[in-house]
């Protein structure tokens, strides 16, 4: 039907084609640029075929180009960048106001577009890598990656600290609410098969039983949710 939305492809892992760009020393972001996907996804494919194949990331660094060299003050800059994303949240905008924070941006566009190309510093990607999604093409699609790994650690430090599962309505809690939209969007997601395997497999790890949610009014457990049940 016209206008009707078709779930996300679902490849058995790991797709070969992206595993034989890699091994020819194209980085993921590049891989995932000339597929159209998540950079996410083409990592979760790349780690499955590294526990078949322990070589792959050995030939993968073979073939690489030879990275850029970096002088101390672009180290410095690298640490300035995550400092900056420490303290607010979010990648620094090249388009910001600031000069202080539009000069990081120009700097971190610069070394996104090197990772593209395979020829970014092994030194400065570890010390990037702390940053989720920084080496996505979007800015936004980084900040929303961002944030996704922000609120699933949020919620883990809740159910640490012995807390119930957040709710979405029914709460006066503002950061109550905000992960508990978060969560059921997430649960949203996963019902309509819309959740990228990758942050299916994260949120298992971290936040079992994240599916079932809260017991329902009398103790009865709610059933398990699985794909194709709204």
């Amino acid at each position: 039907m016209p206008g009707k939305k078709t779930s996300p492809t679902r490849r058995s892992a790991p797709h070969e084609p992206w595993v034989e760009m890699y091994r020819r020393g194209i980085a993921p972001s590049r891989i995932a640029a000339l597929h159209a996907a998540p950079v996410t996804t083409v990592r979760f494919h790349l780690q499955a075929a590294k526990k078949i194949a322990p070589g792959l990331e050995a030939e993968h660094k073979k073939a690489l180009p030879k990275p850029a060299r970096f002088s101390a003050a672009s180290l410095q800059t690298m640490q300035n960048v995550v400092a900056f994303y420490e303290a607010v949240g979010r990648i620094p905008s090249a388009r910001a106001k600031s000069p202080d924070e539009s000069a990081l941006g120009r700097w971190l566009y610069r070394r996104r577009r090197e990772a593209l190309a395979g020829t970014l510093s092994p030194a400065v990607r570890d010390g990037l890598d702390v940053i989720p999604g920084w080496d996505l093409t979007s800015r936004r699609k980084a900040d929303d990656e961002a944030r996704w790994q922000k609120r699933l650690q949020q919620v883990r430090a809740l159910r640490d600290a012995g807390g119930d599962w957040p709710r979405h309505q029914k709460t006066t809690d503002a950061d109550e609410r905000i992960l508990g939209v978060w969560l059921h969007g997430q649960r949203i997601n996963y019902r309509q098969r819309k959740l990228v395997p990758e942050k299916e497999a994260l949120l298992n790890k971290v936040l079992p039983g994240w599916r079932e949610g809260r017991r329902r009014t009398g103790g009865r457990p709610r059933t398990p949710e699985s794909p194709g049940t709204i």
